[in-house]
């Protein structure tokens, strides 16, 4: 887990895979393994939502963030953008 952005308004957090090592129930048998991708998770501190991005929106989103790195928006135009995504965070944040 990575932390891009955070702000007044917004978290912005980077899930990488881990690297998978074999898991086993509490009596000894292997648990199956599911594969892992990475994605994006954006909090929406204001309405206490939070979505996340994974598949091809995961990949929209980081190009986005490539290009962020190499224009460097101002605060306001990465709120703005974020913003976008509100409407798609439907899952209250939830801590575990």
């Amino acid at each position: 887990m990575h932390m891009l952005y955070d702000s007044d308004s917004f978290v912005v957090v980077h899930m990488q895979p881990d690297s998978l090592s074999p898991a086993s129930a509490a009596d000894g048998s292997p648990l199956p393994v599911q594969l892992v991708r990475h994605g994006f998770e954006i909090v929406d501190k204001r309405s206490g939502k939070e979505v996340y991005l994974d598949g091809s929106w995961a990949e929209m989103f980081q190009q986005q963030i490539l290009a962020w790195q190499r224009q460097a928006p101002t605060q306001q135009e990465v709120e703005d953008t974020l913003d976008g995504y509100v409407g798609l965070a439907q899952n209250p944040v939830v801590m575990h």
